[in-house]
């Protein structure tokens, strides 16, 4: 019983992070390859996933209304993971969403909407 109300913690606190995620990145950034707060919580989740799929699909459906840009596009690349068909149907209906998005892969910073992601992760699958 403890452990689950840790993992339920754990889960919690990684969603929450997440939530106010300014960046998309999945792997360390800059020359020194720092993880950001939100790619460590991201992974988290991830983790977190094959024990609590359900509890896991909760977070991710409310970080896709209520997080940031960068949440959103984190929640439905956990979504996707999770449930195909769900992560598909999640990246459908960000595609018309307006907000500027920044991303990070290495060294290098970009910046898109969450729209534009969306579609080319619907057109990569």
């Amino acid at each position: 019983m403890f452990a689950m109300g840790r993992q339920h913690d754990e889960l919690a606190d990684a969603a929450a992070a997440l939530a106010n995620a300014e960046t998309v990145t999945f792997g360390g950034v800059g020359l020194a390859g720092t993880m950001l707060p939100e790619t460590e919580a991201y992974q988290r989740i991830e983790e977190l996933a094959a024990d609590r799929p359900e509890e896991v699909r909760g977070q991710l459906e409310r970080l896709l209304s209520t997080g940031t840009p960068a949440a959103r596009v984190y929640a439905a690349t956990l979504l996707e993971r999770l449930d195909p068909a769900a992560g598909q149907a999640a990246w459908a209906g960000l595609r018309a969403d307006p907000a500027q998005l920044q991303t990070a892969t290495g060294c290098v910073l970009d910046s898109t909407t969450v729209g534009a992601y969306a579609a080319n992760r619907l057109a990569e699958s």
